[in-house]
């Protein structure tokens, strides 16, 4: 079983080499695996498709949740390269695979030259104090498409 585990992980890691040296985006791999198969793949894309969301992670996700023809990923592991970012952070747990396995710390990352410190701060910050600004605006009718949705009886919960 450790051998599977760390087979995976060279994987997410290969796949981050590839596209790196691909010229696709920063160094980052992942993998979705279910069952011992593989069932997405990604690697970092955000400068070759000018996405910032384009993360290992969320490549490999998208790829896995087609696969499954499915928003979550139940009975799934994701492997990758390194710790997830706040934005993957946010798609794993909205995906709810089983478990993650990482290989370097968001350290490793910031010593590399990706610094993600100034998100984890802002996550923190008052709404009113964050460095992008932040306006409320439309709220009533928004709160409206809330109370459409309760009484939706074809919704799809989740």
């Amino acid at each position: 079983m450790e051998d599977a585990k760390e087979a995976n992980m060279l994987s997410a890691i290969q796949l981050a080499r590839e596209g790196m040296n691909r010229n696709e985006g920063g160094p980052f791999g992942a993998i979705v695996v279910k069952n011992g198969q593989i069932i997405g793949r990604g690697n970092n894309q955000v400068t070759s498709s000018n996405d910032p969301t384009a993360h290992a992670e969320i490549v490999a996700i998208r790829e896995a949740c087609r696969h499954l023809n499915s928003f979550q990923l139940d009975d799934c592991v994701l492997f990758t390269s390194c710790e997830p970012c706040p934005m993957c952070l946010g798609a794993i747990y909205w995906a709810r695979p089983d478990h993650v396995f990482y290989a370097c710390t968001r350290e490793d990352a910031s010593q590399a030259g990706f610094d993600d410190s100034f998100i984890y701060e802002e996550i923190q910050t008052d709404i009113n104090d964050r460095k992008i600004p932040m306006t409320q605006l439309g709220r009533e009718d928004a709160l409206r498409l809330f109370e459409e949705w309760r009484a939706k009886e074809d919704r799809m919960r989740y």
